[in-house]
C-alpha cells in the first residue's frame, strides 16, 4: 500500500506551493483531486524512487476561538490517523503562533514522523530567524522556500526514509470491486443488501485503519472480492473533514481496484464530487459501472430515464461509454444487475483482442478514414497490436505518428469500442514510429 504524506499548518505557510511542487516531481503525474471537498488535493510524488501520496489539507478557517481549536483539532486529527508520516509546515516571517504552538501539540502526542518544515527561508538572515522554531520541541525543523524549491531535497531525503516499505501485495487471485461515492449515497445499504440475499460469502478479510475492508463474493459464478469503502463516518457527524476522509479512503480503493462501482444518490444529482471520483478512476485507467441509487425517490415520468442518463453523459464527457444502471437498494430494485453489469465490465477491461484480428478490422477502417494531412503529408498506419497492460491499451505504427493528433485518436477509440465492446474501461491509443 502506497504511503501518504499530509501537509499541515495554519493558512498562508505556502503548504499548496510545497504541494505543487512535489507533484510536479514526477514525469507522469496523476492529476491532483480538488473540488472533491473544499480546499483539499490529493495527489502523487516520487523522490529517491520512493512514490508516495501527498494531501495537502488546507487551511484552517478562524472565525472565533471555538472555531479555531475545531479546524485545528479536526484536520489535524484526521492527517494524524490518515498519514504515515507529516510535513509541519511553518513560516519564518510572522514566526511562531499561538495557532502553531496548538498545532505542534497535537502533533507531538502522536507517534508519526513528523517533519517541521519553516517556509520562506531565502537569505542568511532568515536562516538566523528561523532557530526561533526549535521552541515549538520538535528535534529538527528543515528551512525552505516552496516557491523556489530550495531545501526540499534535504527534506524529502530524510522523508522517505521515515516512511514504511511498502508491503508487496499478493497476487490477487480475485477481482477487486470497490464500491465507492459521497457519505451517505447508499454503498454499505447496497453491499448490505447483497450479502443479505447471498449466503455465498467465503470470509471477511479485516484490513489496517486504512485499508477498507474485503468481503469474498459470488454470484452468475463469478468469485471476486468486493471492496467497501462504506461506514466511514457517522450519520451524527456529517461534515467536511469527514468527507474528505470519505475520499482518501475512495481513492486508496480505487487505485487498488479492478472495478470501480460509483454510487451516488440521484436526488442529490450527479454533482462535482462524484465527477472528481469519476475522473479519478478514469485518471487510474480502472473500470467505471455508475448507479444512481434511490431511483423511487425521484418524481418521474417515461422520459426520466433517458434525460438523466444524457444529463449524466454529458457530465461525463469525452469518456461516455459508461454503464448506469437505475436502483434502489431500500427496494433491492435492479442491485443485482448492476452486479452483472460490473462483471461484464471487469471482462471488458480484461479483455485480449488477437493481432489478426485487430489488424483485419481496424486497418481497413484506417485506409477509409485515414488521418488529416499535416503541411502536406500523410500518416499511413502499418500495423496495429494491444499492448500486455492490465487495461486496453493499443498501439498503431505509422511513418509519422507526431502529426496524428486528438481529435482522430478518439475516432479510433471510438471505432474499437463500436467493434469490440470495451464498455465502460478506459481505453488507451498509442500512435509509434514504425
Amino acid at each position: 500500500m502506497m504511503s501518504i504524506v499530509a501537509i499541515v499548518g495554519r493558512p498562508n505557510v505556502g503548504k499548496s506551493t510545497l504541494f505543487n511542487r512535489l507533484i510536479e516531481r514526477r514525469e507522469a503525474i496523476v492529476d491532483s483531486v480538488s473540488g472533491v471537498t473544499r480546499d483539499r488535493h490529493y495527489g502523487k510524488s516520487d523522490w529517491n524512487g520512493k512514490e508516495f501520496s501527498v494531501i495537502d489539507t488546507g487551511g484552517y478557517v478562524v472565525g472565533s476561538d471555538d472555531v479555531f481549536e475545531t479546524e485545528i483539532d479536526n484536520q489535524v486529527k484526521l492527517a494524524i490517523e490518515e498519514a504515515d508520516a507529516i510535513i509541519f509546515m511553518v513560516e519564518v516571517e510572522s514566526g511562531i503562533t499561538g495557532m502553531d504552538v496548538e498545532v505542534a501539540k497535537l502533533l507531538r502526542r502522536s507517534k508519526k514522523p513528523i517533519f517541521l518544515a519553516v517556509n520562506k527561508v531565502d537569505s542568511a538572515a532568515r536562516t538566523n530567524d528561523a532557530v526561533e522554531f526549535y521552541n515549538l520541541g520538535f528535534e529538527k525543523y528543515y528551512n525552505l522556500s516552496s516557491i523556489n524549491g530550495s531545501g526540499t531535497g534535504d527534506l524529502l531525503d530524510d522523508l522517505v526514509k521515515a516512511l514504511p516499505e511498502e508491503e508487496k501485495r499478493e497476487e490477487a487471485t480475485l477481482p477487486r470491486f470497490a464500491v465507492v461515492g459521497r457519505p451517505n449515497a447508499g454503498k454499505s445499504s447496497f453491499i448490505n443488501a447483497l450479502i443479505g440475499e447471498n449466503r455465498y460469502i467465503v470470509t471477511d478479510i479485516a484490513g489496517t485503519t486504512r485499508d477498507s475492508i474485503d468481503t469474498k463474493y459470488n454470484r452468475f459464478g463469478f468469485e471476486f472480492n468486493l471492496v467497501d469503502t462504506a461506514g466511514i463516518r457517522k450519520k451524527s457527524k456529517v461534515k467536511e473533514d469527514l468527507e474528505f476522509y470519505s475520499v482518501m479512503r475512495s481513492v486508496r480503493a480505487i487505485e487498488h481496484c479492478d472495478v470501480m462501482i460509483l454510487v451516488f444518490d440521484a436526488t442529490r444529482g450527479f454533482d462535482g464530487q462524484v465527477q472528481a471520483i469519476f475522473w479519478l478512476a478514469h485518471r487510474n485507467n480502472k473500470g467505471v459501472i455508475i448507479l444512481a441509487n434511490k431511483w423511487d425517490l425521484v418524481e418521474k415520468d417515461n422520459a426520466s430515464v433517458k434525460e438523466f442518463e444524457k444529463y449524466i453523459r454529458q457530465q461525463c464527457e469525452p469518456f461516455t461509454d459508461v454503464p448506469i444502471v437505475f436502483i434502489s437498494v431500500l427496494h433491492k430494485q435492479r442491485i443485482y444487475k448492476a452486479i452483472e453489469t460490473a462483471v461484464e465490465v471487469f471482462q471488458n477491461r480484461s479483455k485480449k483482442i488477437k493481432t489478426s484480428v485487430l489488424n483485419d478490422t481496424m486497418l481497413p477502417i484506417i485506409e477509409a478514414f485515414p488521418p488529416p494531412a499535416n503541411k502536406g503529408k500523410y500518416v499511413k498506419v502499418k500495423f496495429v497490436t494491444q499492448l500486455p497492460t492490465p487495461h486496453p491499451c493499443f498501439a498503431f505504427f505509422c511513418n509519422l505518428p507526431q502529426y496524428v493528433k486528438e481529435p482522430y485518436k478518439r475516432f479510433i477509440e471510438n471505432k474499437l469500442r463500436k467493434e469490440f465492446d470495451f464498455k465502460g474501461v478506459p481505453v488507451t491509443i498509442y500512435f509509434r514510429k514504425k
